[in-house]
């Protein structure tokens, strides 16, 4: 039935300062006046289509008119009576503007897709898994396809999604305040998976902010465009039930853990300098990896940044994989390769800071909302970037919730957390009178330690077998120590120290390396305080540092000889291992992330010899027990003689569970073969030397033992010995056959 509009005066909107507020596209509570509304007539319907000049409710099945609505403002603020009931019946929309005529559903017939518990948990910090209701969620409701859009922005006066679905508009899609939790949300019909989309926000004074991408989008444009991409929770069919029930084994402190440290974006280029793709990468990428004996593969920040020169440390996409390399199928459809290879993967995770790019977190409502609003607690001088206030439990719960979306979404095996040093002091990089005191008058940033140990005990105790990482340079106690313990609760901690130490001896020219002997026995004294690994990554061959082969002294023979050494020195040393990729074969050229890895130098016997290292190296890393069952304990570890600084020799055992056969390392940094060099062992018979770095398959002089018999003749404090020729700027591994 039809109803002219003057047959019920009594229910028009008698608020012009209403309808002026929505017009203008600044109205806190669109809900209360648009959509249908119980009137005493029946149903009031209210609508708002700026460029229409007719509106009328119609029969979804039949197309009759149900109602036309009056054009109550020129701006295209239409209302009538649909119908007599009480109840709201079905309708669509139909327009006109001249000649013109469409039809549309209403988005604000649609209630709210927020429960009282998803509420009550924002509202606490404690929601877990946020991301299944805030962010841009494609779904059918009530027979209509659209997309559920939500988003935190508890200061501002107003909040629209804009896209081209609705011409970038704010007035069109104005959105439901929650106002207890600062959560705002509309069901746009019609708009589906691969629509741009951005909020736009007018803050708590009324001022227009830039319009933000969603912190929630799980997909975003292709840098450097910034519109945030209609997409959902990754929708794929997981093929890893078998490696997921077994990688707790795999990350285990006392599993033989080699971890490849690789930039997506210049690991390999296409022929014409293109990315390759996330499938590309999973095609090229796992075979050489898993060729190369590495047990986990460590990407640079796969979440979206703008800025590609950042290498991903500057992400504003928190929950999105970076569409540089394709979609989060394809991405998803990585991480399954690699499990299927037997090769677990590692991800960069940046929760200490966030750049202040416009269209991202930085005063997302207008306020401090995400950072602190003091630059002294809130922004970082050394990046430019904007600090999280962990203080803040929605930020808390948005970071954390972050870490396990990985988890839960991408089957992570593990969080490599960045800059957790400047994390954890409120002095990070700062003058006194540069920062505030904690309420105990002390350095510690005590919300940032509370947010750390949480999002472990979850991450720990959520996900069986996946781990943490923390990138850690400070001796702050008990970083991957457990929480009950007074720890963090990461499960690893980079050795910086070590790998600072040890990169400035191996610089020394050789005959100056006596003066530095210390620099590679000191790590020793706190080896076992944490589970470390050994990082030669990425920060290591950038800002004029140099390639790891050209900090090597000497001529081009001893250059590798040196680097050969070393890489030895580091695969027997205790601690998990990592190396970024070039190292592998001795890339002469500084990384720049601009540019694929010189992939030509493997034509070259030298570097394709340290190649051939590096997968010995992870070959009898994995094979034997000494070399990584206690990497972690002081069990595991003896030195047989740390104190010969004139010859620059280090000799030591390494030993691991029950059973398990010991390893002898012998390390000669000098470029001088020293002949009958005897050496204590553990026990006497014949001694099998295993690997050799000297070795000349991979680019040595060839200096090696075979095998050799020890005698019972103490030496070095222990029962027997034996006497070696200790190949020049080499390293050799010793196991007892008997």
């Amino acid at each position: 039935m039809n109803f002219a509009i003057g047959d019920a005066p009594a229910w028009r909107l008698d608020n012009p300062q209403a309808i002026a507020a929505l017009v203008a596209g600044r109205h806190h509570d669109p809900f209360s006046v648009l959509g249908p509304h119980p009137a005493s007539a029946g149903v009031v319907l209210r609508v708002l289509r700026p460029e229409a000049e007719t509106a009328e409710a119609i029969d979804p099945d039949t197309g009759k008119t149900l109602g036309m609505l009056l054009r109550r403002h020129s701006r295209g603020f239409f209302e009538g009576l649909i119908s007599k009931q009480k109840s709201v019946p079905r309708y669509r929309l139909r327009f006109t503007r001249a000649d013109d005529s469409w039809e549309e559903e209403d988005a604000y017939r649609f209630p709210s897709a927020f429960g009282d518990l998803d509420l009550h948990l924002l509202g606490e910090g404690r929601h877990r898994r946020l991301y299944e209701k805030l962010g841009a969620h494609p779904m059918t409701w009530d027979g209509v396809s659209g997309t559920r859009f939500a988003v935190w922005a508890p200061n501002a006066s107003r909040v629209s999604v804009v896209g081209a679905f609705n011409g970038w508009d704010g007035r069109r899609h104005q959105m439901r305040l929650h106002p207890a939790v600062g959560v705002w949300e509309i069901f746009v019909p019609d708009v589906g998976s691969g629509e741009f989309y951005k909020y736009e926000i007018i803050g708590a004074h009324g001022e227009m902010l830039p319009a933000k991408a969603d912190p929630v989008g799980f997909r975003s444009e292709v840098p450097p465009a910034t519109a945030s991409v209609v997409h959902g929770l990754p929708r794929y069919d997981w093929g890893d039930e078998g490696w997921m029930e077994t990688r707790s084994s795999i990350n285990d402190r006392a599993a033989p853990i080699s971890i490849y440290e690789v930039h997506l974006g210049s690991w390999r280029r296409r022929e014409d300098g293109g990315y390759l793709t996330y499938d590309e990468l999973a095609d090229q990428l796992i075979p050489y990896v898993k060729d190369l004996g590495f047990t986990h593969i460590e990407c640079m920040p796969v979440s979206e940044h703008p800025f590609s020169g950042s290498w991903g440390y500057q992400p504003i996409g928190l929950y999105a994989p970076t569409s540089r390399f394709g979609t989060p199928e394809d991405f998803a459809r990585f991480v399954d390769r690699c499990h299927g290879e037997g090769v677990g993967v590692i991800i960069d995770w940046v929760p200490a800071h966030f750049p202040s790019d416009a269209h991202g977190l930085a005063r997302f409502d207008g306020t401090a909302l995400y950072e602190h609003a003091d630059p002294r607690l809130g922004f970082h001088r050394d990046w430019n970037t904007l600090i999280y206030n962990f203080g803040r439990r929605e930020v808390a719960n948005f970071l954390a919730a972050n870490a396990l979306f990985w988890l839960d979404q991408y089957h992570i095996d593990a969080l490599r957390v960045d800059a957790v040093a400047s994390m954890l002091y409120l002095d990070y990089s700062r003058e006194p009178g540069e920062w505030i005191p904690n309420a105990n008058g002390g350095n510690e940033n005590l919300e940032a330690i509370a947010f750390l140990r949480d999002t472990n005990i979850t991450l720990f105790g959520d996900y069986p077998g996946a781990t943490s990482i923390a990138e850690e340079s400070t001796a702050f106690p008990g970083v991957s120590r457990p929480v009950y313990a007074g720890g963090l609760g990461f499960g690893f901690k980079w050795n910086m120290g070590w790998m600072h130490d040890t990169l400035e001896y191996i610089g020394q020219d050789p005959i100056h390396r006596r003066y530095h002997h210390d620099r590679m026995t000191f790590g020793l004294l706190y080896a076992f305080t944490e589970n470390f690994i050994l990082p030669l990554s990425h920060d290591e061959v950038v800002h004029g540092k140099g390639s790891l082969i050209a900090r090597m002294p000497g001529d081009r023979w001893q250059k590798f000889a040196n680097l050969r050494a070393y890489f030895t020195f580091m695969w027997t040393h205790p601690g998990k291992k990592l190396l970024f990729m070039g190292g592998e074969f001795a890339q002469e050229r500084e990384w720049n992330h601009d540019w694929g890895l010189d992939w030509h130098h493997l034509d070259d016997p030298m570097h394709s010899g340290v190649r051939d290292l590096i997968r010995d190296l992870n070959t009898v890393y994995r094979g034997e027990r000494a070399l990584h069952e206690l990497d972690c304990e002081s069990g595991g570890f003896e030195w047989i003689d740390a104190s010969n600084p004139e010859l620059s020799t280090f000799i030591y055992l390494r030993k691991g569970s029950g059973e398990a056969r010991p390893a002898v390392v012998v390390c000669n940094f000098t470029p001088v073969v020293r002949e009958d060099f005897r050496i204590g062992l553990p026990r006497g018979g014949r001694w099998r030397e295993i690997l050799n770095s000297d070795d000349g398959k991979y680019g040595g002089s060839g200096v090696t033992n075979g095998t050799v018999d020890a005698i019972e003749e103490p030496w070095h404090g222990r029962p027997a010995s034996a006497t070696l020729r200790l190949p020049p700027l080499g390293a050799l591994i010793l196991t007892c056959e008997t």
